[in-house]
Protein backbone atom coordinates (compact mmCIF):
# COMPACT_ATOMS: atom_id res chain seq x y z
CA UNK A 1 0.00 0.00 0.00
CA UNK A 2 1.59 3.16 -1.11
CA UNK A 3 -0.04 6.89 -0.60
CA UNK A 4 -2.10 7.43 -3.39
CA UNK A 5 -1.09 9.61 -6.42
CA UNK A 6 -4.58 10.32 -7.33
CA UNK A 7 -5.85 11.17 -3.37
CA UNK A 8 -2.86 13.81 -3.23
CA UNK A 9 -4.98 16.57 -2.45
CA UNK A 10 -3.68 19.48 -2.23
CA UNK A 11 -3.83 21.15 1.47
CA UNK A 12 -1.92 24.04 1.00
CA UNK A 13 1.45 24.57 2.48
CA UNK A 14 2.82 21.67 5.35
CA UNK A 15 2.51 22.18 8.95
CA UNK A 16 6.01 22.51 10.54
CA UNK A 17 7.68 21.70 13.48
CA UNK A 18 11.03 23.44 13.84
CA UNK A 19 12.29 22.03 17.26
CA UNK A 20 12.04 18.83 16.01
CA UNK A 21 15.24 16.92 16.98
CA UNK A 22 16.79 13.54 15.72
CA UNK A 23 15.96 11.92 19.45
CA UNK A 24 13.81 13.98 21.92
CA UNK A 25 14.50 13.02 25.32
CA UNK A 26 10.75 14.33 26.29
CA UNK A 27 9.27 11.76 24.10
CA UNK A 28 10.90 8.62 25.61
CA UNK A 29 9.83 9.97 28.69
CA UNK A 30 6.24 9.91 27.59
CA UNK A 31 6.94 6.55 26.09
CA UNK A 32 8.15 5.12 29.45
CA UNK A 33 5.46 6.73 31.45
CA UNK A 34 4.91 4.34 34.49
CA UNK A 35 2.23 2.56 35.18
CA UNK A 36 0.25 3.52 32.15
CA UNK A 37 -0.78 0.59 29.95
CA UNK A 38 -1.82 2.88 27.21
CA UNK A 39 1.47 4.45 26.64
CA UNK A 40 2.88 1.14 26.69
CA UNK A 41 0.79 0.01 24.03
CA UNK A 42 1.18 3.44 21.52
CA UNK A 43 5.41 2.37 21.85
CA UNK A 44 5.59 0.08 19.39
CA UNK A 45 4.16 1.88 16.77
CA UNK A 46 6.07 5.25 17.57
CA UNK A 47 8.93 2.90 17.78
CA UNK A 48 8.50 2.06 14.35
CA UNK A 49 7.61 5.98 12.97
CA UNK A 50 10.90 6.36 14.53
CA UNK A 51 12.46 3.66 12.44
CA UNK A 52 11.26 4.29 8.86
CA UNK A 53 14.48 6.66 7.81
CA UNK A 54 17.45 8.23 8.75
CA UNK A 55 15.18 11.56 8.19
CA UNK A 56 13.18 11.36 10.82
CA UNK A 57 12.87 13.66 13.60
CA UNK A 58 10.70 13.93 16.85
CA UNK A 59 8.94 16.51 18.69
CA UNK A 60 6.17 16.49 22.19
CA UNK A 61 3.90 18.74 20.73
CA UNK A 62 0.54 19.28 22.17
CA UNK A 63 1.65 16.84 25.28
CA UNK A 64 2.18 13.85 22.71
CA UNK A 65 4.75 12.49 20.37
CA UNK A 66 4.85 13.35 16.86
CA UNK A 67 7.40 12.21 14.11
CA UNK A 68 8.49 14.08 11.16
CA UNK A 69 10.44 13.70 8.32
CA UNK A 70 12.92 17.04 8.91
CA UNK A 71 10.09 19.63 10.60
CA UNK A 72 7.62 17.85 8.53
CA UNK A 73 5.05 15.72 10.74
CA UNK A 74 3.68 12.46 9.52
CA UNK A 75 2.39 10.69 12.27
CA UNK A 76 1.80 10.67 16.20
CA UNK A 77 0.62 8.67 18.94
CA UNK A 78 -1.18 9.47 21.71
CA UNK A 79 -2.76 7.90 24.83
CA UNK A 80 -6.34 8.40 26.38
CA UNK A 81 -7.99 6.62 29.17
CA UNK A 82 -9.22 3.72 26.94
CA UNK A 83 -7.52 3.88 23.82
CA UNK A 84 -4.57 4.92 21.48
CA UNK A 85 -4.55 6.40 18.77
CA UNK A 86 -1.78 6.09 16.17
CA UNK A 87 -2.14 9.16 13.51
CA UNK A 88 -1.40 10.40 10.46
CA UNK A 89 -1.52 13.99 9.35
CA UNK A 90 -2.27 13.15 5.97
CA UNK A 91 -3.83 9.91 6.69
CA UNK A 92 -6.85 11.25 4.27
CA UNK A 93 -4.68 10.86 1.17
CA UNK A 94 -3.40 7.63 2.04
CA UNK A 95 -4.66 4.09 0.88
CA UNK A 96 -5.98 2.40 3.36
CA UNK A 97 -7.74 -1.22 2.16
CA UNK A 98 -7.64 -2.99 5.34
CA UNK A 99 -10.21 -0.31 6.47
CA UNK A 100 -8.52 0.76 9.79
CA UNK A 101 -8.34 4.85 9.40
CA UNK A 102 -11.01 6.72 11.49
CA UNK A 103 -11.73 10.16 11.03
CA UNK A 104 -13.67 12.72 9.03
CA UNK A 105 -10.92 15.92 8.96
CA UNK A 106 -9.78 17.01 5.70
CA UNK A 107 -6.49 15.61 6.38
CA UNK A 108 -6.03 13.78 9.37
CA UNK A 109 -7.08 10.25 9.84
CA UNK A 110 -5.77 7.95 13.19
CA UNK A 111 -6.37 4.05 14.18
CA UNK A 112 -7.70 3.25 17.59
CA UNK A 113 -6.30 0.77 19.45
CA UNK A 114 -7.73 -1.21 22.68
CA UNK A 115 -5.85 -2.95 25.43
CA UNK A 116 -6.38 -5.97 24.87
CA UNK A 117 -8.62 -5.88 21.29
CA UNK A 118 -6.16 -7.41 18.65
CA UNK A 119 -4.75 -5.19 15.88
CA UNK A 120 -3.87 -5.81 12.43
CA UNK A 121 -0.10 -5.18 12.76
CA UNK A 122 0.76 -5.33 8.79
CA UNK A 123 -1.90 -3.17 7.88
CA UNK A 124 -0.83 -0.67 10.74
CA UNK A 125 2.56 -0.91 10.12
CA UNK A 126 2.37 -0.59 6.11
CA UNK A 127 0.21 3.01 6.67
CA UNK A 128 3.21 3.73 8.62
CA UNK A 129 4.73 3.38 6.25
CA UNK A 130 2.75 4.80 3.81
CA UNK A 131 2.97 8.15 5.67
CA UNK A 132 6.60 8.10 5.49
CA UNK A 133 6.74 7.95 1.66
CA UNK A 134 3.76 10.14 1.39
CA UNK A 135 5.48 13.29 3.26
CA UNK A 136 8.57 12.48 1.16
CA UNK A 137 6.74 12.80 -1.54
CA UNK A 138 5.10 16.19 -0.51
CA UNK A 139 8.62 17.42 0.40
CA UNK A 140 10.19 16.59 -2.89
CA UNK A 141 12.75 14.27 -1.26
CA UNK A 142 11.14 10.87 -3.78
CA UNK A 143 8.98 11.30 -6.86
CA UNK A 144 5.46 10.12 -6.28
Amino acid sequence: MIARPDRMLDFGELLRFPAAVKRDPRVDAWLSGPDDEMRRLARPWFERMRGCGADVREILNDGHPNACVGDAPFGYVNAFRAHVNVGFFYGAALGDPAGLLEGSGKRMRHVKLRWGEPVNAAALDELIAAAYRDIRVRLGLEGA
